[in-house]
C-alpha cells in the first residue's frame, strides 16, 4: 500500500524567506511614508484584520511579497455576503460594484506608488490573488 500524494506547496529556503521579509519591511516603510495605513497581515491578526494596506510574505517556493488593500468591514462584509446569496454577475448590486471599484482603484494606486518608490511590481493572476499586487524587487 502506498502513501497518498498531496499537492502541498513546498517552503522556500530560509534565506529566500529572509529576503522577502526584508523586502516586505521596506515596502511597509515606503507606503507609510506615502501616508497610507499599513500593517503586516502575516505577522498580526491575519489578512484584512483592519482597513488599510496589508503587506504579507508567503513562505512557499512560488510565493513572495504581496500587497493588498483592505476596506473597512462596513463595505467589505455586505459586499462579500452577497456572494453567499448568489448574484447576477452581469448586473451586480451597487454595493458590490462599489467594493470592486474601490479595490481596483487602490490596486492601481498601490502599484503606482510602489513603482515610483523604486519597487518592481506585477499584477498576479486575479483568480488566485484578487486585487493584490506582487512586489518582486527593489531597484534603486
Amino acid at each position: 500500500m502506498t502513501e497518498p500524494e498531496f499537492d502541498l506547496h513546498l517552503k522556500a529556503p530560509l534565506e529566500v524567506i529572509a529576503e522577502r521579509q526584508a523586502l516586505a519591511e521596506r515596502v511597509c516603510q515606503e507606503l507609510h511614508r506615502a501616508g497610507l495605513p499599513v500593517y503586516r497581515g502575516d505577522l498580526s491578526g491575519g489578512p484584512h484584520s483592519q482597513p488599510g494596506v496589508d503587506v504579507h510574505v508567503t513562505p512557499f517556493t512560488d510565493g513572495g511579497v504581496y500587497v493588498d488593500w483592505g476596506t473597512d468591514a462596513g463595505l467589505r462584509d455586505p459586499a462579500l455576503d452577497l456572494f453567499a446569496q448568489g448574484i447576477d454577475y452581469s448586473n451586480p448590486p451597487p454595493i458590490l460594484r462599489h467594493y470592486n471599484t474601490v479595490l481596483n482603484h487602490m490596486q492601481a494606486a498601490l502599484m503606482g506608488i510602489l513603482v515610483s518608490a523604486g519597487f518592481e511590481v506585477a499584477e498576479p493572476d486575479k483568480h488566485g490573488h484578487g486585487s493584490m499586487v506582487q512586489v518582486k524587487d527593489f531597484r534603486l
